[in-house]
C-alpha cells in the first residue's frame, strides 16, 4: 500500500490552529502524499458546557501558542475568551467534525486546507462552530450547494462518520492534538509529531521515513 499521512486534529484545538501553517506547508511540499485529516472529538460534553469553564485557561495558553507557533488569534475570538460572562458560546467538537466528513467526501484532496479554514473561522474570525450559519462563507469559498451541505449536516450518516473518526483516533492511541502519523502498512503506523512540531523538525522526519520505503 502507498503510505498515508494521518493528521489528527480538532477544530477547537488552539495548538492545532498554531500547527495549521505547518501541515499546510507539508501538504504543498508533498503533493503526491495522501493526507487524511481525522477529527479527534476533543470537546464532547454530554450536556453543553459554557466557555467560561475554560476561558481562564485559554487566556494564558493562547499567548504560548502565539509565541511558539508564530500565529495570531483574532480579536473576535479573544473577545469571547476575555469576556466569558458576556459570551453565548458552548463549545462542542461534533458539528465541525461532521462538516469535515461532508467536505472530505466532496473534496478529498483539500482536507488540510478545509481543516485550516475551520480553525481560522473560530480562532481568527470568532465564528461559533456550533452555529450552522458559521459555515456559510466556506460553502461560498468552495462552491458547495448550501441545501446539500445543511441536509448532510443534520443527517445521521455523517454524524456516524464523525463518531467513527473519534473512535479511530482513540484506537490510534492519540492522546493529544495535533498529532501526525504515517501509515506504512495495514498494521504499521509511525508517529511523526505529537503536539505542536515546527516545520523544520517535521519535514526531515517525513523525508527520512519516505526515503526508507524506496
Amino acid at each position: 500500500m502507498n503510505p498515508i499521512l494521518f493528521y489528527c486534529y480538532d477544530a477547537y484545538c488552539g495548538w492545532c490552529f498554531g500547527f495549521s501553517p505547518v501541515i499546510k506547508k507539508i501538504a504543498t511540499e508533498f503533493p503526491h502524499l495522501q493526507i487524511e485529516v481525522l477529527s479527534g472529538g476533543m470537546i464532547l460534553p454530554e450536556t453543553p458546557v459554557h466557555i467560561s469553564t475554560t476561558a481562564g485557561y485559554i487566556q494564558k495558553a493562547y499567548k504560548t501558542v502565539e509565541e511558539y507557533a508564530g500565529v495570531e488569534f483574532g480579536k473576535d475570538y479573544l473577545w469571547h475568551i476575555n469576556h466569558p460572562d458576556l459570551s453565548d458560546w458552548y463549545p462542542n467538537s461534533e458539528k465541525p467534525a461532521i462538516a469535515m466528513c461532508i467536505f472530505k467526501e466532496i473534496y478529498p484532496e483539500n482536507q488540510v486546507a478545509f481543516a485550516a479554514d475551520l480553525q481560522e473561522a473560530l480562532h481568527i474570525e470568532g465564528r461559533d462552530l456550533t452555529d450552522d450559519e458559521s459555515y456559510k462563507h466556506l460553502l461560498e469559498k468552495y462552491s458547495i450547494q448550501p441545501e446539500l451541505f445543511y441536509e448532510r449536516l443534520k443527517s445521521e450518516q455523517y454524524k456516524e462518520q464523525a463518531y467513527y473518526e473519534f473512535a479511530l483516533v482513540k484506537q490510534l492511541q492519540v492522546t493529544g492534538f495535533p498529532c501526525v502519523l504515517l501509515q506504512l502498512s495495514e498494521t504499521k503506523f509511525h508517529l511523526l509529531a505529537s503536539g505542536f512540531t515546527p516545520y523544520d523538525q517535521l519535514k526531515p522526519r517525513l523525508d527520512k521515513l519516505l526515503a526508507s520505503l524506496t
